[in-house]
């Protein structure tokens, strides 16, 4: 057996034992996701109630976001009350040096979103075709307000010349 597998398996047992001390390798964080563009995104981590702005007392989804992968990745859970459903997973591409996001939903659609955190908002835009075919751009938009996550949503069908609104949102910390 390998020397790192077997370690790893010292320590799975060790855990399960109860008697025995947590390994130092087991306490370091993950070898990459240490630089600040990780952590961009973060103000975004919540349990969330999703409103629209044109009727903010009325909540259209619960939205989860949490971090996993040794925090190099977020995970969006999104429910809408009307019953879409869909899910994000956003991660700083070190490779491209850009902000990532892959959202699918359980009505077969899949987007796929790249951008950057600028003054204080996380803008990402990516291509998408509608069922007839016509070709656009849909960029959102991520910003803290207070306590509050604002979300809006435009698309261009000019290459980003002009842009209309999609969708404009909050999410706020969500109470039981």
């Amino acid at each position: 057996m390998q020397p790192i597998l077997m370690a790893g398996l010292l320590v799975a047992l060790a855990a399960g034992s109860g008697d025995a001390q947590e390994s130092p390798a087991a306490t370091r964080p993950a070898a990459g996701c240490h630089g600040a563009e990780y952590r961009q995104f973060d103000f975004w981590i919540g349990d969330w109630n999703t409103y629209e702005i044109a009727d903010s007392s009325k909540v259209v989804a619960r939205t989860r976001v949490s971090a996993f992968l040794d925090g190099c990745v977020l995970r969006e859970d999104y429910r809408q009350n009307d019953g879409l459903a869909g899910e994000s997973y956003s991660l700083w591409d070190a490779s491209r040096g850009v902000w990532h996001q892959s959202w699918v939903t359980n009505r077969g659609t899949l987007l796929l979103l790249d951008g950057r955190f600028r003054n204080g908002r996380m803008v990402l835009t990516g291509s998408e075709k509608s069922p007839d075919g016509t070709a656009s751009l849909l960029r959102g938009t991520w910003w803290m307000e207070g306590r509050d996550v604002r979300e809006r949503a435009e698309r261009s069908a000019d290459g980003g010349k002009s842009w209309t609104p999609v969708f404009d949102i909050v999410f706020r910390p969500h109470r039981p």
